[in-house]
C-alpha cells in the first residue's frame, strides 16, 4: 500500500482549504457542520488523509450515542478519490480504529459520490454492507444555475411556472432573513405539520444552532412569503461551496391553496444565482415509483421545478462489534413503520 498516513486538524482555515478545492464535498463535510454538531454535545473528528506531504482526503465524522448504541457517522464523505481502491482501504480501517478507540457498534457513511455496482461491489468487500436506514439524502434533485432565469422557468412543469407567476400577481412578499429569533416560529410551525403529517420533527435546539453556526460565516438564510402580513412559507437555505440546499421548510395553515412556497423556492433560486453558486439543491426526493413513501407529495412539489435527479451512494455500514445487529433489526422494522 503507498505511503498513506492520517493525521486530524483542529484548524478551521486548514480543514475548508482541502475542502473547498473539491466540487462534490458540500456543507456535510464543512468545518461549520463539525462545530454545529459539537454545540449539541457530540464528539467530533476532523480527520484527513496524506500521501506523503500531500493531503489526499478529508473525512468528517460524528460519534452519536443513542439509545441502540455507539456508532460513528460520515454525512456527505469521506471526500477521498473513489477510483483508487487503495485509498478506500486506507480510510476503512482508519475509521474502524478510530470506532474501535471510541467503543462504538459500527460506522455509518453516506458518500458525495454517485452510486455505481461497480462502487457498491468494491467496498461491499470491504465488509461496508448497505444500511436500513438513511443518513441525509442520497436521491436528490439538483438545477443548474449557471441557466438564465427565463431558461429556469421553461423547464418548470406547466403548473409551477404558473404558480410562480401567480404569487407576483397576487402580491405575495418574501423576506430573507438572518436573524436566529426567526427560528422559533418556524420550529412551532414543523411541530404542527409534524402533527399533521405524523414524522418526527427536528427539536428547537437542533435547528437553532445549525442557523446560528452557519450565519457567523454568511452561509445561511431563511426565506419568508407573506400576503397581508400573514406568514405562508419558509425556506431554510445553506450556501456552501458553489450550492445553495433548500435543506428545510415549512408551509403554515394561511397557506392552503396559496402559492407561498413556490415563491419562496423562486426567490431562494434567484438569490443563490446573485451568489454565483452553480447549483441548487432541493436535497431529499422519494422515488417516483413509489408513491406511498411520506415524502411522495413534498417530491412531487420539489419536481415541478425540473433539474437532475442525482443519486448519491446510498448509506452504508461497517459493523464493529455484533450489537450492530440488534441495532439494525430494530432499524429495519423502524422503516416500514415509518414508510421511508
Amino acid at each position: 500500500m503507498a505511503n498513506y498516513h492520517s493525521k486530524f486538524i483542529d484548524n478551521k482555515q486548514e480543514w475548508e482549504n482541502f475542502i473547498l478545492e473539491k466540487k462534490e464535498a458540500n456543507f456535510l463535510q464543512s468545518y461549520n457542520w463539525g462545530q454545529f454538531h459539537k454545540k449539541l454535545g457530540k464528539t467530533i473528528f476532523y480527520l484527513s488523509f496524506w500521501e506523503g506531504e500531500k493531503q489526499i482526503g478529508a473525512c468528517l465524522t460524528v460519534k452519536e450515542n443513542a439509545k441502540r448504541g455507539k456508532y460513528l457517522t460520515i454525512a456527505g464523505g469521506p471526500i477521498i478519490d473513489w477510483q483508487n481502491e487503495n485509498l478506500i482501504e486506507f480510510f476503512t480501517k482508519e475509521v474502524e480504529r478510530l470506532a474501535k478507540e471510541n467503543d462504538c457498534d459500527f460506522i455509518r457513511m453516506r458518500p458525495q459520490t454517485l452510486e455505481t455496482e461497480e462502487l457498491k461491489q468494491q467496498i461491499e468487500k470491504l465488509k461496508w454492507q448497505e444500511s436500513p436506514m438513511h443518513l441525509t439524502a442520497d436521491l436528490t434533485l439538483q438545477l443548474d444555475l449557471t441557466l438564465s432565469e427565463e431558461d429556469l422557468l421553461k423547464q418548470m412543469r406547466k403548473n409551477t411556472r404558473y404558480e410562480v407567476r401567480q404569487a407576483e400577481k397576487m402580491g405575495i412578499t418574501v423576506i430573507k432573513s438572518k436573524n436566529p429569533k426567526d427560528i422559533e416560529p418556524f420550529y412551532k410551525h414543523q411541530i404542527e405539520l409534524a402533527q399533521k403529517h405524523k414524522f418526527v420533527p427536528f427539536s428547537f435546539d437542533f435547528l437553532d444552532k445549525q442557523f446560528k453556526t452557519f450565519v457567523e460565516d454568511e452561509q445561511v438564510l431563511l426565506f419568508h412569503s407573506y400576503l397581508d402580513k400573514k406568514l405562508l412559507a419558509s425556506a431554510f437555505i445553506i450556501f456552501y461551496n458553489g450550492e445553495a440546499v433548500y435543506h428545510y421548510g415549512i408551509s403554515t395553515e394561511d397557506n392552503q391553496k396559496l402559492p407561498g412556497a413556490y415563491a419562496c423556492q423562486w426567490e431562494a433560486i434567484k438569490e443563490a444565482k446573485n451568489q454565483g453558486m452553480q447549483k441548487y439543491n432541493f436535497w431529499g426526493i422519494a422515488p417516483k415509483d413509489d408513491l406511498n413513501h411520506r415524502f411522495a407529495g413534498v417530491s412531487l412539489f420539489k419536481r415541478g421545478f425540473g433539474g437532475e435527479e442525482v443519486e448519491y451512494l446510498k448509506a452504508h455500514d461497517l459493523a464493529v462489534s455484533s450489537k450492530y445487529y440488534l441495532t439494525k433489526g430494530f432499524e429495519l422494522i423502524r422503516k416500514k413503520v415509518r414508510n421511508l
